[in-house]
């Protein structure tokens, strides 16, 4: 397994509207986020299994769905940053943006350990 998160906040958007809500345990159980490498290549393990390319660029490892549907950016605290760390940064370990036609949602978590 190369990552697996536990989200803590789940924000739907529809180009209209945005709903962001803090997820109770049981939820965030069930939006676990998984990403798997077999034989050199990545799946979305959490997301029906869907091949993903990986690109690195500093503190951060994108993993983009090569089909469209999505990618998860994972930030690697064990990497030197020269900016300083945003907010965001300080508190969850990763972000997991799904689309879904032209409607989004997007997870900010933690990884389990």
């Amino acid at each position: 397994m190369v990552f697996h998160g536990r989200p803590g906040i789940k924000i739907s958007e529809g180009g209209l509207e945005r709903v962001p809500i803090g997820l109770s345990r049981e939820l965030a159980d069930r939006a676990e986020s998984m990403i798997t490498e077999e034989d050199g290549k990545f799946y979305w393990a959490s997301r029906r299994h869907i091949e993903m390319g990986a690109v690195r660029n500093g503190p951060f490892t994108t993993y983009v769905a090569l089909n469209g549907t999505g990618y998860v950016r994972v930030f690697d605290r064990n990497v030197a940053v020269n900016t300083p760390v945003t907010p965001a940064e300080e508190q969850f370990d990763y972000v997991e943006h799904i689309l879904l036609g032209l409607r989004s949602v997007t997870y900010y978590g933690s990884l389990l350990k």
